[in-house]
């Protein structure tokens, strides 16, 4: 259970810090992928999706590791949410011709370890 517990913190801070600086700072972080806001809709867009989702999910993931009963829950759900997003990932640079894409490369990685850990950490509450 303190694995568990290790990887929610790792996440909510992870998450927290992300959220918080594309709500923040919009425009500097969708540049960090090659992505240009083009108008105040696409800010808010990014505000609202990438700074918004992040932060929610770190407050869930903040709740469970107050309630026993959301532990097994939380895990489950990020090892679902960072499979789809590497899965996702890895069919976008195969379409898009990602070979040069250091930043979605990076992304990768930390995506499939995000899941990994995760999983490793669900497997660890069952025994």
């Amino acid at each position: 259970m303190l694995f568990a517990r290790i990887v929610l913190l790792i996440q909510i801070a992870a998450l927290s810090l992300l959220g918080l600086a594309y709500f923040i700072r919009p425009e500097e972080m969708a540049s960090f992928s090659g992505a240009l806001l083009m108008g105040s809709a696409a800010v808010t867009e990014v505000r609202a999706y990438y700074g918004g989702l992040q932060l929610g999910l770190a407050a869930y993931l903040a709740m469970a590791l107050t309630r026993l009963d959301l532990l097994r829950p939380a895990l489950m759900l990020l090892v679902l949410l960072y499979a789809a997003l590497a899965l996702a990932r890895i069919a976008g640079l195969w379409l898009d011709g990602g070979a040069q894409q250091t930043f979605n490369l990076y992304a990768l990685l930390l995506e499939v370890m995000s899941a990994v850990l995760a999983w490793w950490a669900l497997r660890g509450l069952a025994r």
